[in-house]
């Protein structure tokens, strides 16, 4: 029997990228802020559905906004790590990295009563030393790499890439990957921002993007008896009004078509009840 899984998955960032750049000022902040908005309407929609679902969230955003990260855990949400202060690991020394994952791990057992079983990368970039640090804090899944877009696989450690030289790939590990995409990501579609490295231009048609975002899941759901897709948005950016109407309509139609919603670490079990050895990231 076809088995098509669904994880929506939310970056609870708020305020917690701009700071980490230096980007305080009042504006800047108080679209951070309007997280707690969206999130409010996120969690009433995901509840009306009876959806649950899994939230990204950085130790910064757990600790400024308690009420807001206790209202996601409450609802029955699976919490994941997202760093402690969204910067993004590739720019870290690795006691820095270390310092991130421990702190963002204390917090996050503050708020649910455990370490969180999943981490996504802020920004979606590795250091070297990520997939070591990640396997000594005992995560158990990621989901930041992007080398498939609706199967699962074992993240690799050691890879090695050198301009004249074919790429030599390292081993498998027993992290499982939950891989992700820009082209199914909220913030670069919807987002406008103008800054020093560059513009953002975002703000396109929500019920364009819906119909791309539905079409991976179309896509999925002919090619493969199994698969499972990621969405991943951000409160501040998808909250808004417009959006917020294509997510209901997208999950009504997913509704139709099929889909399955279930938190990322339900999608890691079932993976791994289908592939007990685990798969590799070019293979089955």
């Amino acid at each position: 029997m076809a088995t098509h899984l669904v994880c929506l998955t939310f970056d609870f960032d708020n305020v917690a990228p701009a700071v980490a750049r230096g980007m305080t000022t009042p504006t800047m902040m108080s679209r951070g802020h309007f997280g707690v908005v969206g999130a409010e309407r996120i969690l009433q929609l995901l509840k009306q559905r009876g959806i649950r679902s899994t939230w990204f969230i950085p130790g910064h955003t757990i600790v400024t906004y308690p009420e807001a990260c206790k209202a996601v855990h409450a609802a029955g949400h699976e919490i994941g790590h997202h760093g402690w202060t969204h910067r993004p690991p590739a720019g870290l020394t690795l006691q820095e990295e270390d310092e991130e994952l421990a702190r963002g791990n204390e917090t996050i057992r503050e708020l649910t009563g455990q370490v969180a079983r999943g981490y996504r990368s802020p920004s979606w970039d590795f250091s070297p030393n990520s997939v070591d640090l990640l396997l000594q804090h005992g995560f158990a899944y990621d989901s930041s790499l992007m080398g498939h877009d609706h199967l699962p696989y074992q993240v690799r450690q050691g890879d090695e890439a050198a301009l004249w030289e074919p790429v030599r790939f390292g081993e498998s590990t027993s992290l499982v990957e939950m891989p992700v995409s820009w082209s199914l990501d909220d913030f670069p579609v919807f987002e406008f921002s103008r800054t020093r490295a560059g513009l953002l231009p975002g703000l396109a048609n929500a019920e364009l993007v819906g119909r791309n975002w539905f079409a991976d899941f179309h896509y999925m759901a002919q090619h493969e008896e199994w698969g499972v897709l990621t969405y991943t948005m951000h409160p501040h950016v998808i909250g808004r009004g417009h959006r917020m109407m294509m997510l209901e309509s997208l999950i009504q139609t997913l509704v139709e078509s099929g889909a399955r919603f279930v938190t990322m670490e339900e999608a890691v079990m079932a993976y791994r009840e289908r592939w007990p050895k685990g798969r590799e990231e070019f293979g089955r």
